[in-house]
């Protein structure tokens, strides 16, 4: 019978990326974008994402909003490489200074189901709580497997829209589930 050997699965460190980090992990940043739509990620792209395009969903949408201070962008690095990302919206109207916003959980199909995502909300409410948010809100594809997860991790379900957006392939419409948090 063959030996089999398992390869060590290399630690991954959550971190947030500013100044520099942006442009250094632009690359990874994109890979994952375009592989997790092309994997079925309802992330607001369609198939097939342009390498072009998710480039400038981070160079033209988020880089200036984290810079400016209005988000933070978190990323799961393995070795020297992103391998999944998260975003936290904290600049919300005037009204809403409690609160902030989950956007663009992604993790690259190959490192899935390793923990990774877990970690990375649970970092993301870390942040939440230092900017003095008492509120997450987030909105996932009904019935996608982030959904299970955010339920998992304290998220409440506020409701459903149906027909909310394009499944990745264009072909049909799925219902968004909206769900909040309280810190």
């Amino acid at each position: 019978m063959p030996e089999t050997t398992s390869r060590p699965v290399p630690e991954v460190s959550i971190i947030p990326l500013s100044g520099d980090a942006l442009e250094a992990h632009l690359d990874a940043l994109s890979a994952i974008l375009v592989a997790s739509v092309d994997a079925g990620a309802a992330i607001s792209f369609l198939q097939p994402l342009d390498p072009l395009a998710a480039r400038a969903f981070w160079t033209e949408n988020v880089f200036p909003q984290v810079r400016r201070g209005n988000r933070v962008l978190l990323a799961a690095v393995s070795g020297d490489t992103a391998v999944g990302t998260v975003q936290l919206e904290t600049r919300l109207p005037p009204n809403q200074p409690h609160r902030c916003e989950v956007s663009k959980m992604a993790v690259h199909p190959h490192h899935r189901r390793r923990g990774i995502a877990r970690s990375l909300m649970q970092a993301l409410e870390g942040h939440a709580r230092a900017r003095g948010k008492t509120l997450i809100t987030l909105d996932t594809k009904t019935g996608d497997a982030a959904q299970s997860l955010y339920a998992s991790l304290g998220y409440t379900e506020a409701g459903i829209v149906p027909g909310f957006a394009l499944d990745p392939d264009g072909k049909r419409l799925h219902s968004t589930t909206y769900m909040y948090k309280a810190l």
